[in-house]
C-alpha cells in the first residue's frame, strides 16, 4: 500500500512527502503538483503510524481546496476523514471557538456575519450614534476595523495619528461592544478571537500543541501577520510542546498584498523555525517549454525571492504569440478571431481564457464577443453591465429616458444616500397606489420632510434632463455620472478605484455605441435619428383597415439614449452562457490564480495598465505586478497570447501607450510577433525594423508603415519615434503638428505623462533601438 502511495512521485515530491518530523518549507512552483504532495504527505504519515488522523491539522485558503484534499484522502485511505481538522483558517477557527465558546467569552450559538451583514451592522451603529456617514462612510470604517483585526489589534491598541483615526478607533470599540451584545462575530474576529484565546489560555494552547504534532499549510505565501502568528502558537514555536510545521507555498505567486498577505512570512518562517529542509518542486506538469521559459526569465528580475526555475518534459511547444493593436477595439477583434480559430480547430470554449489587469478592460472585449455571438462567462466577477455601480448609473439614465420606471427609481432614489429612508418610501408607495401613478409622479403628493427629500431627488433628475437635452450621448453620460455623485461616492471607498474605472468606461461604451449604430456624435441623446426608417402613409385594405407587413421594420423613432439602454440590457443577458454550456472564460489575473487553460490571452500589456500605474507609488509595487504577470503566464498549458495597444480608451480619455516593460524581460527565442516590428518605443528590440515580420493582413502592414514613416515637412521627426528628454526621460512621439520653427510634438513620457513640446526649443535626443 505504501508503494502505491509513493510510486508516482518525482524525486523532489518523494523527498517532501517522506520528510522526518521537522518543520519544512516546500517551494512549490506553478503546476508542480503541490496538492498531490500535501495529500500524499498526510496519507503517508497516517499509514506509517507516525500520527493518527486526529493529530493532523491542514490549512487551506479556500473551501474548494479543502474539499479536494478530503476527497483525495478518502480515495487514498480506508478510513473516514470526517473528524480530521482540514479546512480554511476561518473554518478551523470557527471549529475551535465552537468547542471552547465559554473560554472565548462567546454564546454557544454565536452567529457569523458575512461582509454584507457586517456593513449593515456598521450602518446601524453610525445611525444610532448620530455619526455623519459622509465624514465616516460605513465601508471605510469596515475596512479600518478589519485591517486592525488582521494585524491583531483591538481598538485600544490602534495608534491614531489624527482626529479622524481617533474617532474611527472609538467606533471600532463601540462596534466590538455591539457585536458582543448581539452574540455575533465577523470573519476577521474569528481569527483574532482564536488567537487571543490560545495566547491567554496556556492549558488549552498546550493541549492543541500536543494534539497537532503535524500542521500542514497550503499557499503559505498568502498568509497575513495574524495568520502566521496563529500558526506559530499552534506549532509551539519556542515552546517545549512544539510540533512540525510543513509549509507549502510559492513566493513568486504572492499577489495579495492589497489584502494584507505578507510574502515575507516565508523568509521569516525559514529563519524563525530554523528550517533545515527547503525543497523546491520545479518539475512542471502543466505548460510547454516556451511558456515556462517566459515565466522564468520574467520572474528572475525580482530580487527578493527564494529562487527556483520551472522545467518540463513536455517539449518546447509553440512560441508565445504577441500582437500589437492600434486600439483596444482592434485588440478585442483580434482576440475574437484567434479564439474562433482555436474553436474551429477543436479546442473547447471553456479551455480559452481572456485575462486582464483591470475589470474596466472587459467592456470592450465583452461587447465584441456579444456582437460575434460567442458565449462567455466572467469568472469571479460580474459581466460589465451587471456590475452594481454600472447598474446604478444605468438606473439614472433610465430615469432620464423614462422617469416612470419604478424599478430604476427605487434603485437610486437613496443611492448615494440622501436621507430617504424606508418610511419615506412607504409614504410614497401609498400615494402612488392611491392615485394609480408612478412613484416619480407621486412625489408631488408627499408632504413634510419626506416630501422635501424626495422632491430634491426629482429636481436632480429634472435638472439633468434639462442640462443634457441638446447633448450627444457620451457627454450626457458623463454629466449623469457627475450630477448623480456616483463618482464622488466611490472616491470615498478604500477599494473604489475599480468601480470608478467601470463607471468611466460607460462614456467609452456610449461613444462606441453611437459610432457603431450610426447616431451622429452631435445628435442630441434625447432626440437622435431613428434607428429604423419611419413608415410612410399606412397601407389600407378594402375595408379601410391598416395592413401590417410582419417582415417590415417597426416604424419606431428611438433616441440614442433609449437605444443605448436597450443595448445595455441585451448585452447584459443574451450572450450569457447557459448552465452547462461551453463558454469563453473572462477574468482578472487575480481571479485566474489556481486555474489553468489550454489557451490564455493576456491583454493590455502597456505601461500604466500592466504594470499598473499605482505600482510605481508603492514599495515593491512593481515586484508584485511582475509576480502577477508570472501567475498570468503560468495559467497556459499549450497556447499563450499577449497583446498591447498603441492607444486605448480608459477613464473616458484616449491614452497613447508605451508597451509594458515586461516584454523586455522575456526571452526573444520564445516569442513570435504577429505584427510588423517597427523601430519605435512600442517594438523595442535588437533587430532591424521589419525583420522577421509576420503580416497578419495588408491592413496591419499599412498601419505599421504609417506609424513608422509619418513625418512632417521633412523635419526628420516621425510619429512613433522614441526620444529622450533631460527632465521627462524617455518617451514616444504620438503626434506632430505645425511646421518649420513652429513644429510641435505631442510626446508620451510614460510616468511623466503626455507633454507638448516646441521642437525648436526642446532638446530632444533620438533613442536608438
Amino acid at each position: 500500500m505504501q508503494n502505491q502511495l509513493l510510486h508516482k512521485l518525482n524525486p523532489e515530491q518523494l523527498a517532501a512527502v517522506t520528510l522526518p518530523q521537522q518543520s519544512a518549507l516546500i517551494l512549490a512552483g506553478a503546476g508542480s503538483g503541490k496538492t498531490r504532495v500535501l495529500t500524499t504527505r498526510i496519507a503517508w504519515l497516517i499509514q506509517t503510524g507516525q500520527v493518527s488522523p486526529a493529530g493532523i491539522m491542514a490549512v487551506t485558503f479556500t473551501n474548494k481546496a479543502a474539499k479536494e484534499m478530503l476527497t483525495r484522502l478518502s480515495a487514498m485511505l480506508p478510513m473516514s476523514t470526517r473528524g480530521m481538522w482540514i479546512g480554511t483558517f476561518h473554518g478551523l477557527c470557527n471549529r475551535l471557538l465552537r468547542t471552547h465558546f465559554r473560554d472565548a467569552a462567546l454564546p454557544q450559538a454565536f452567529q457569523i456575519l458575512d461582509s454584507q451583514d457586517q456593513l449593515s451592522m456598521i450602518k446601524r451603529l453610525l445611525k444610532a450614534n448620530n455619526v455623519d456617514d459622509e465624514k465616516y462612510p460605513a465601508k471605510t470604517l469596515m475596512y479600518f476595523i478589519n485591517h486592525a483585526k488582521d494585524q491583531g489589534l483591538r481598538a485600544n491598541k490602534v495608534e491614531a495619528f489624527d482626529p479622524i483615526e481617533r474617532k474611527m478607533a472609538e467606533l471600532y470599540e463601540l462596534y466590538d461592544q455591539q457585536c458582543q451584545r448581539e452574540g455575533v462575530v465577523d470573519f476577521a474576529e474569528l481569527l483574532l478571537r482564536a488567537f487571543e484565546l490560545l495566547t491567554r489560555n496556556q492549558p488549552l494552547r498546550e493541549h492543541y500543541q500536543q494534539r497537532f504534532r503535524h500542521i500542514l499549510v497550503d499557499e503559505f505565501q498568502d498568509t497575513n501577520d495574524l495568520q502566521y502568528n496563529l500558526l506559530k502558537l499552534l506549532a509551539g514555536h519556542g515552546e517545549r510542546h512544539g510540533g512540525a510545521l510543513f509549509a507549502v507555498g510559492d513566493d513568486d505567486q504572492s499577489i495579495y498584498a492589497f489584502r494584507g498577505a505578507n510574502v515575507g512570512n516565508m523568509s521569516a518562517f525559514e529563519r524563525e523555525f530554523k528550517v533545515e529542509n527547503l525543497i523546491k518542486l520545479e518539475q512542471n506538469y502543466r505548460s510547454h517549454g516556451h511558456i515556462l521559459d517566459s515565466a522564468n526569465f520574467l520572474i528572475a528580475n525580482n530580487s527578493k525571492r527564494l529562487g527556483k526555475n520551472l522545467r518540463t518534459d513536455a517539449g518546447v511547444g509553440e512560441q508565445v504569440r504577441i500582437y500589437e493593436a492600434s486600439s483596444d477595439l482592434e485588440e478585442a477583434q483580434w482576440i475574437i478571431e484567434e479564439a474562433k480559430g482555436l474553436i474551429a480547430d477543436g479546442m473547447p470554449r471553456n479551455e480559452i481564457a481572456i485575462l486582464y489587469r483591470s475589470n474596466a478592460q472587459s467592456r470592450v472585449i465583452e461587447h465584441g464577443l456579444f456582437a460575434a455571438g460567442l458565449p462567455y462567462t466572467v469568472y469571479g466577477g460580474q459581466r460589465y453591465f451587471q456590475r452594481a455601480e454600472v447598474k446604478h448609473a444605468i438606473a439614472y439614465l433610465q430615469l432620464m429616458d423614462n422617469p416612470h420606471n419604478d424599478s430604476a427609481f427605487l434603485r437610486v432614489v437613496n443611492f448615494p444616500t440622501r436621507g430617504i429612508g424606508m418610511r419615506s418610501i412607504e409614504q410614497l408607495q401609498m400615494a402612488a397606489d392611491q392615485y394609480g401613478i408612478s412613484l416619480y409622479a407621486a412625489v408631488a403628493y408627499v408632504t413634510g420632510k419626506a416630501g422635501s427629500s424626495l422632491g430634491s431627488f426629482v429636481k436632480l433628475i429634472e435638472g439633468a434632463r434639462f442640462e443634457t437635452q441638446q447633448m450627444a450621448l457620451p457627454e450626457m453620460v458623463r454629466v449623469v455620472l457627475e450630477r448623480s455623485t456616483l463618482l464622488t461616492h466611490y472616491e470615498k471607498e478604500k477599494e473604489g478605484a475599480d468601480r470608478i474605472e467601470n463607471l468611466e468606461q460607460m462614456v467609452n461604451a456610449a461613444t462606441q455605441f453611437v459610432q457603431e449604430e450610426g447616431f451622429g456624435q452631435t445628435a442630441p441623446a434625447h432626440l437622435g435619428p431613428a434607428t429604423t426608417a419611419q413608415a410612410g402613409e399606412p397601407l389600407l385594405n378594402a375595408d379601410g383597415l391598416e395592413v401590417f407587413d410582419a417582415d417590415a421594420p417597426l416604424p419606431t423613432v428611438m433616441s440614442p439614449l433609449s437605444a443605448f439602454l436597450s443595448h445595455a440590457s441585451l448585452e447584459a443577458g443574451d450572450a450569457q452562457a447557459q448552465a452547462g454550456q461551453e463558454a469563453l472564460q473572462l477574468m482578472t489575473v487575480h481571479s485566474a490564480k489556481g486555474l489553468e487553460f489550454d489557451a490564455v490571452f493576456i491583454t493590455g500589456l502597456e505601461e500604466g495598465l500592466f504594470p499598473h500605474e499605482s505600482s510605481s507609488r508603492e514599495l515593491d509595487g512593481v515586484d508584485e505586478e511582475r509576480r502577477l504577470m508570472y501567475v498570468a503566464i503560468t495559467r497556459a498549458r499549450k497556447r499563450l497570447y499577449m497583446s498591447f495597444t498603441q492607444q486605448r480608451m480608459l477613464h473616458g480619455q484616449t491614452r497613447y501607450n508605451l508597451k509594458s516593460r515586461f516584454f523586455d524581460e522575456l526571452p526573444e527565442e520564445a516569442l513570435k510577433w504577429l505584427s510588423p516590428r517597427v523601430q519605435t518605443h512600442w517594438f523595442a528590440n535588437k533587430k532591424t525594423a521589419w525583420d522577421d515580420a509576420e503580416f497578419r493582413s495588408g491592413t496591419d502592414n499599412k498601419i505599421a508603415q504609417q506609424i513608422a514613416h509619418k513625418q512632417v515637412g521633412g523635419s526628420g521627426w516621425r510619429i512613433g519615434e522614441s526620444v529622450a528628454h533631460n527632465k521627462f526621460g524617455e518617451g514616444v512621439i504620438v503626434n506632430l503638428e505645425g511646421s518649420g520653427a513652429n513644429l510641435r510634438a505631442q510626446i508620451n513620457f510614460g510616468k511623466a505623462g503626455i507633454k507638448v513640446l516646441d521642437l525648436s526649443v526642446a532638446k530632444l535626443e533620438r533613442v536608438a533601438r
